[in-house]
């Protein structure tokens, strides 16, 4: 794929510009060295929204400092303030371990919404590539607040307003993938190390419930937030792992979506492209 495609799906600037300094940087949310978390806040008196963006890179690899700066001023323009987070890899924790890593740092936000002059109602997620995955799976997650936890950041809400996703993986079931997509998409080698079973990802029985839990799609249900998925061309082939960011897997959540009269923006090609698409799906639903 050319640079421009793969800064899509990633999430990143094909013409990166020079991103402002966060108003907090390097904040910890938990024990591991990648627990950390930048934001940038939107000049308000009120407490503003929030959009937290989530990197890709296969679970493997990806930064923080792969947050758009078309982004960050999109949605500091119109008052929705914006925070980009790293997480474990695969490569220090299988699954759940990234996943549960994102939704902490979204507990650890909302445990310090007064001091950051957030509103703890009005959070989002973003991401592109494996960050889409886990932003549609927050969104649609059970909340995972424990009230009885002694740690107070756990008793705080998962739950979000919205989510966007750029070359969003719905479903990370290597059985649904080999299904719906075709091809040799379901031999991605990031899924085997996510799911900790390198070389047989597809017949590793004691991997079958770990490939439910981490589905999006296995957690939507009527009670679910509105979601924006876009994709660029990824077309599936005979060589392992192409075809996962193919807009089938968009098309399957939408269909989904639609059938319980939950908001779905669906969008492919030229459609999918630009900031704005993005900012003023957030303006929707977050403002």
């Amino acid at each position: 794929m050319k640079y421009a495609a793969i800064a899509f799906i990633l999430g990143l600037q094909a013409n990166p510009q020079e991103k402002p300094a966060p108003d907090v940087k390097e904040e910890k949310y938990g024990p591991h060295e990648r627990n950390v978390i930048d934001l940038w806040k939107a000049k308000s008196e009120k407490p503003t929204p929030l959009v937290i963006f989530i990197h890709g890179g296969g679970f493997r690899a990806g930064s923080k400092e792969g947050v758009s700066p078309a982004l960050i001023k999109g949605c500091l323009d119109v008052g929705i303030s914006v925070a980009s987070i790293n997480y474990r890899f695969s490569q220090h924790a299988i699954f759940p371990a990234p996943f549960h890593d994102c939704a902490r740092a979204v507990q650890h936000l909302r445990s310090k919404a007064k001091e950051f002059n957030l509103d703890p109602g009005k959070f989002a997620a973003t991401g592109g590539s494996a960050g889409a995955g886990m932003s549609l799976w927050l969104a649609f997650h059970d909340d995972l607040a424990d009230a009885k936890n002694e740690d107070p950041v756990l008793r705080q809400s998962t739950r979000l307003s919205c989510a966007i996703g750029q070359g969003a993986q719905t479903s990370y079931d290597p059985r649904w993938i080999k299904e719906h997509i075709g091809g040799h998409a379901y031999e991605h080698p990031a899924l085997g190390q996510l799911f900790g079973v390198q070389g047989d990802t597809l017949a590793a029985e004691k991997a079958f419930p770990l490939y439910e839990e981490s589905s999006p799609l296995k957690h939507l249900t009527k009670d679910d937030v509105p979601a924006m998925v876009l994709y660029g061309k990824d077309e599936p082939s005979d060589k392992p792992g192409a075809g996962i960011h193919n807009e089938k897997f968009g098309a399957a959540l939408k269909e989904a979506m639609d059938k319980l009269g939950l908001p779905c923006e669906f969008k492919t090609g030229r459609d999918a492209q630009g900031i704005k698409t993005q900012v003023d799906f957030l303006v929707k639903y977050l403002k």
